[in-house]
């Protein structure tokens, strides 16, 4: 078998293309939610902390020689990406909540029974005409 053939039967896999879709809407929910963190929850947050960025927040280990930029440690960076992990994790948290709450509702709807097979139905209705038989003797 050729490369060329093993790689078209690899790629249009089920598995393979759902995990393009998987990734694309991945990328593009990655990039709601660093916007629902970064424009709508943080401005807000650093309002009611009086309007400290964490960004910005360092401190000089070296200072700067002729010319070079100063050795700093961005501790503020940090910060500000652990606030974006800890409101993106809360955000999927609650999605994922949300989507159990809704299969758990669909799983609790209680199910029709499932008709019992022919062959039970084929002897229940022999029983009961042999039943009948009886009772006319």
């Amino acid at each position: 078998m050729s490369v060329v053939k093993e790689f078209k039967e690899f790629a249009v896999k089920g598995n393979v293309v759902d995990l393009a879709v998987g990734i694309i809407i991945g990328g593009a929910f990655g990039k709601i939610v660093s916007s629902l963190v970064g424009d709508v929850i943080m401005p807000p947050l650093g309002l009611l902390i009086g309007g400290v960025d964490f960004r910005d927040l360092s401190a000089t280990l070296k200072a700067p020689l002729l010319g070079s930029a100063p050795v700093s440690l961005r501790y503020g960076a940090f910060i500000q990406t652990w606030f974006d992990f800890a409101i993106i994790a809360f955000a999927v948290f609650l999605l994922i909540k949300g989507i159990n709450a809704l299969k758990r509702r669909k799983e609790s709807a209680p199910a029709e029974p499932a008709p019992p097979p022919a062959d039970v139905v084929l002897l229940t209705e022999i029983r009961d005409l042999l039943k009948t038989q009886a009772g006319k003797a």
